[in-house]
């Protein structure tokens, strides 16, 4: 491929186009503010005002989210993997229905494989504007959110309507419910109480991992297997995750039957194909198509660190138990 056909498949960070009303929550003090980013795939927005960067499938979704300081996400449930890394700033994970379950914090590198089933917010705690970028199981990315009933009966008040199709209707803007459409409905006590409410040790035990123990386990020459079956975070989301470091990348050219998404998170890294080259700085996120013959590189001296996700046969759906 040429390095022009490359360039539509690789998304700078300083061109990320952000949608602010993405989600049902957008007029809700303390969330008001925070941008949501679709990459790759149709994600799971509800809102019509979203960017689509890449349209092409590749069996998960790529996303973003950015957030000033003290703006949070609202408890909310997905039916596929949400796995988030932490790209820029200090961010707050927390579970439960209202929140109060458990909570981790996380840096800069840092992993969250966050199990199905569970309600799970995020919060920016640094001192400036945050991003976590996400990966999230499915083509259709599980077919949508399942919001906290609290959240909905919130929104409400501030002017946004969730109808029953999954689209989102802005009161304010003089939006109301089309004919035969039917405001989303709450769960039910039976619902909630199907609802897992994991313990901290169980979540971060099972599906947190540090990046410096993540760069340690690469330093062996070959890249950190992060989430998969046999991974360090033991999971068949329909995707597989690795961490490539300096020491773990390799001058090899390889290809895959199906595209894979090179996400950088430290130092620049040079994607060399059959036809061309790009570098790619943290934030930016390049889809290789498949059987195309590449290797990714480090740029320059320092500190470098690259998250590869490529699909897998395995079906996207609830969080594996094996």
């Amino acid at each position: 491929m040429t390095p022009q056909d490359m360039e539509t498949r690789i998304v700078r960070y300083g061109d990320l186009i952000p949608c602010k009303t993405a989600f049902i929550d957008a007029h809700t003090p303390g969330s008001d503010q925070k941008e949501n980013f679709t990459i790759i795939g149709g994600g799971v927005s509800e809102s019509p005002d979203q960017h689509v960067h890449i349209a092409i499938p590749h069996g998960f979704n790529i996303g973003a989210a950015g957030q000033p300081p003290k703006c949070r996400n609202s408890m909310h449930n997905h039916r596929t993997a949400e796995v988030f890394f932490v790209l820029k700033g200090r961010w707050r994970f927390f579970w439960g229905e209202h929140g109060d379950a458990g909570e981790v914090i996380m840096e800069e590198g840092d992993i969250f494989n966050i199990p199905t089933n569970i309600f799970r917010g995020f919060e920016n705690i640094g001192t400036d504007y945050g991003m976590i970028m996400a990966i999230l199981g499915g083509d259709d990315a599980g077919g949508g959110v399942i919001w906290a009933p609290h959240v909905i009966e919130d929104a409400k008040a501030h002017g946004l309507v969730l109808g029953d199709n999954g689209k989102l209707y802005d009161t304010k803007k003089g939006e109301s419910l089309p004919s035969g459409v039917k405001p989303m409905p709450v769960l039910t006590k039976d619902e909630l109480a199907k609802v897992d409410t994991p313990s901290p040790m169980q979540v971060v035990g099972g599906y947190v991992r540090r990046y410096h123990d993540m760069v340690a386990i690469a330093q062996s020459g070959t890249p950190c297997p992060v989430i998969g079956e046999k991974a360090i975070i033991r999971d068949k989301p329909g995707f597989e995750v690795a961490l490539l470091t300096r020491a773990s990348a390799s001058q090899d050219m390889h290809s895959h039957d199906r595209p894979s998404v090179l996400m950088p998170v430290k130092g620049h890294w040079r994607v060399n194909w059959d036809g061309g080259s790009a570098t790619l700085a943290p934030g930016d996120t390049m889809s290789v198509p498949e059987n195309l013959m590449h290797n990714a590189i480090p740029s320059m001296t320092g500190e470098a660190a690259l998250y590869h996700i490529v699909a897998t046969d395995d079906m996207a759906g609830a969080t594996w138990k094996g």
